[in-house]
């Protein structure tokens, strides 16, 4: 059985919808870096940060602050920030904590800020919602575009689907956080991926 390629149906999404508006989460700047590449250019494109994962405040300013360098030096979208929460992501990783990194842990943490994005993006009458993390190889992006087709049908808000590591999308996100001089974390974000990737 053929995977379905969200690479080919985001292209084809983009084709028919030039000037409409997108709300894409991203978990930071080296990771939307690429990913603005492909959408701002053909969606009026605002970045949506909202990471309750990560393992502390400090690196959640550290990375916000990151995208918002990386937007001002591109001029590639606006910016929505949210709160720092981090109850919210302790609330769904409770009973979990011991999962592996990629497990059912990981996929609640994708439903939790996929969900908040979904639920933003209608309320604030954008045309489409998505995610930047199908652009890292250590994410499932098979499951993050289910979630987000549930979450479309959930909200009514149109879901672009995305695999951005596709093309070299992510090889590409490593120049351009070299040409930015980005900081680019060593670990996903929350206090499980640190002690396995970091």
């Amino acid at each position: 059985m053929n995977k379905r390629n969200y690479d080919r149906e985001m292209l084809e999404i983009l084709r028919e919808s030039a000037g409409k508006r997108l709300l894409l989460h991203s978990c930071c700047a080296p990771c939307s870096s690429y990913c603005l590449t492909q959408v701002a250019p053909v969606l009026r494109t605002t970045v949506f940060y909202f990471n309750p994962n990560l393992d502390s405040e400090e690196e959640y300013l550290r990375r916000k602050n990151e995208q918002l360098r990386l937007i001002r030096e591109t001029g590639a979208a606006d910016f929505l920030d949210c709160d720092y929460e981090k109850q919210a992501f302790e609330e769904i990783a409770k009973g979990y904590e011991k999962e592996p990194e990629g497990g059912a842990r990981c996929k609640r943490c994708y439903l939790l800020r996929l969900e908040r994005t979904a639920q933003t993006a209608k309320s604030g009458g954008y045309d489409l919602f998505g995610t930047t993390l199908t652009v890292s190889p250590l994410k499932d992006s098979e499951a993050l575009n289910e979630i987000g087709f549930a979450l479309e049908k959930k909200y009514g808000v149109k879901y672009l689907p995305s695999d951005f590591k596709k093309r070299n999308g992510y090889l590409r996100s490593i120049e351009l956080s070299k040409e930015h001089a980005l900081y680019r974390q060593n670990y996903c974000g929350c206090e499980y991926s640190k002690r396995v990737e970091g």
